[in-house]
């Protein structure tokens, strides 16, 4: 008999409802529907190992059908079905939701999982249909095929169904606005985001949508090496092979499965915040995961999936909750541990790879201190002769040379070998040795090792002249007397001809050349600091450098002797090859002085 009625909406329990507010996105309306009829064909799945369903379980399958013609979008499956009854509680009063009930009556009698215990879904029908109806038939001895019928309000039909095989259909009527999804190409598209995974057939003109078996449920040692390259390849048909992979499998004290890859990160930051997706019970939620995971494991590609993270009524944004802190904590702990394993498994082999894991490892470091503390180990620093050490062996590598005389130990570097290669080069002849510190968060990563390792400064290899990077014990013997030093300066300030240079003398070892230009480490950090951090607060600030002009070099005394013209002429040819040497002669004055030296061939 027909029936009329209104839907019952509990409001105490969710919404003040349905139409077009509930989801943001209104393409997930067949995420949803198609995860209904999963967990239909599931239930059925699980009461038949159970024996309560005795009858032909058969192939369970999901169709997907599209008449163009009349506008239809029908969804299908061969599952439990639902009674009249069944359709008053789960569809007329919004706030039940059927698998959330039914995995609370069957929770101690089967491993069941169904993925519809957010609720609410079948509704979200409505942000593309005008209507909506139902055909449906109960497995159940007996049952009787029902039909549903609502335009939208919360008016609705239940009348004599015309289903003959156990199932439901859900017919949409799809809304004038909504017309975009009356098309075959954006049916697939859809069912290709959201279902690949899914663990029943579904079947969309005739092809199967999720041939793909979803390798994180597979057990890693049932898995080969070219499993999960060829998995990866599906994900991202692009991109080049990732150099390793973790696979996580937990199942307390919450559910987490996924593999997370390590793709080629090299030297930019490129933490693309859609490449690691988020699943829930196999079906799509997300690729935004900065609510699951640390901003620096975005840098990682791959799948994460798990139904105790908890999502808002549309599933397309993350709840706050204790869950999500240990899951991302555990993540995070399961990343540092495979990174070490590798290292202490093949140490060649990590150190092969460590340019394009470096910015990872390091960007997890300042922003993880659970992270730092076991990357301690495994974290490298690589020198200028591009030889690999861990902190601590750095440190002891250096000490005997690269400690000054209040204790420091000074750890010297370039963060730009080309441009910097005179500098190096004159450290390294001292017998220093110069770390190539040249990544973008390396400027930072200066600043953690100086936080973290006790009387430990890092310095530029061209922040100053050397004897004064590493000031030892030794005082360097005056040649010139005080007024030789301050003629020598003058000389020195007439010929600079830059108002941004400062010229300081200085009784500097003989080896040290006549003038180093050299800028103050702690201005340039800053500077530098200001600029990663998106600042600009020393932008309008002077660069200002400094001429340590060495009073104790051999041509110093010789310019003392020359009359102030010829001085003059090599004074400031000393200056514009120290700028030269510094990167900083350029333009005009380049130009002026190749010209120069051209004409003195």
């Amino acid at each position: 008999m027909a029936k009329s009625g209104s839907i019952s909406v509990n409001t105490e329990n969710i919404f003040p409802i349905i139409k077009k507010f509930l989801y943001s996105d209104h393409e997930i309306f067949l995420r949803e529907l198609v995860s209904n009829a999963t967990d239909a064909c599931q239930k059925l799945s699980a009461l038949n190992r159970m024996g309560e369903f005795k009858g032909e379980l058969g192939d369970l399958k999901i169709t997907i059908a599209l008449d163009t013609d009349k506008k239809t979008l029908t969804i299908s499956d061969n599952g439990i079905g639902m009674t009249e009854a069944e359709i008053e509680k789960y569809i007329n009063q919004v706030a039940f939701s059927g698998a959330e009930e039914f995995v609370q009556k069957y929770k101690d009698k089967t491993d069941a999982n169904v993925i519809g215990h957010f609720g609410l879904g079948f509704y979200s029908a409505f942000m593309v249909a005008a209507k909506v109806d139902i055909q449906t038939l109960s497995f159940q001895d007996n049952a009787v095929s029902s039909a549903w019928s609502c335009d939208g309000s919360t008016e609705f039909k239940i009348t004599k169904g015309k289903r003959k095989t156990r199932g439901t259909d859900i017919i949409l009527h799809l809304a004038e606005d909504s017309l975009s999804f009356n098309e075959s190409f954006k049916i697939k598209q859809l069912l290709e985001k959201y279902c690949k995974f899914l663990p029943i057939p579904i079947e969309f003109e005739g092809a199967i949508i999720n041939a793909d078996k979803p390798l994180w449920m597979s057990k890693p040692s049932e898995l080969k090496d070219e499993d999960y390259t060829a998995f990866y390849q599906k994900l991202y048909p692009f991109a080049p092979a990732p150099l390793f992979w973790i696979h996580i499998n937990v199942d307390y004290p919450f559910n987490l499965t996924g593999i997370l890859y390590f793709p080629k990160i090299g030297s930019a930051i490129e933490a693309d915040k859609h490449k690691v997706q988020l699943y829930s019970n196999q079906v799509f939620v997300t690729d935004n995961v900065k609510d699951v995971l640390p901003e620096f494991l975005m840098l990682l590609h791959g799948v994460i999936d798990s139904p105790d993270i908890p999502l808002n009524v549309s599933r397309s944004s993350l709840q706050s909750d204790a869950n999500v802190k240990k899951i991302t904590t555990h993540i995070s702990k399961k990343v540092a541990d495979k990174l070490s394993d590798l290292f202490k498994q093949n140490r060649t082999d990590f150190e092969s790879k460590w340019s394009n894991i470096d910015l990872f490892v390091k960007y997890g470091m300042l922003s993880d201190e659970k992270f730092a503390e076991k990357a301690k180990e495994f974290c490298l620093l690589t020198d200028a002769q591009d030889k690999s050490y861990t902190i601590d062996d750095y440190k002891q590598n250096v000490v005997s040379l690269q400690t000054d005389k209040s204790g420091q130990l000074v750890v010297l570097y370039t963060n730009h070998l080309e441009e910097q290669y005179a500098y190096v080069k004159a450290a390294e002849s001292r017998g220093y040795s110069v770390l190539k510190l040249e990544g973008p968060l390396d400027n930072h990563f200066t600043a953690y090792l100086e936080q973290h390792n006790d009387k430990l400064q890092c310095k530029r290899v061209d922040a100053d002249a050397l004897d004064k990077l590493i000031p030892h014990d030794k005082i360097e013997t005056a040649l010139l007397s005080d007024d030789q030093v301050k003629q020598l300066t003058e000389l020195f300030e007439k010929g600079k001809q830059r108002a941004d240079l400062t010229i300081v003398a200085e009784a500097l070892s003989v080896s040290e050349p006549l003038i180093t230009v050299t800028e103050s480490e702690y201005d340039r950090r800053m500077r530098d600091m200001s600029k990663m951090n998106g600042f600009n607060m020393f932008g309008d600030m002077p660069i200002k450098y400094q001429g340590v002009v060495n009073t104790n070099h051999a041509k110093a005394k010789a310019l003392l002797d020359l009359n102030e013209s010829d001085a003059q002429v090599l004074i400031k040819k000393a200056i514009s090859l120290a700028l030269l040497s510094k990167g900083l002669l350029k333009g005009a004055d380049l130009n002026q002085f190749v010209q120069t030296e051209f004409e003195k061939l």
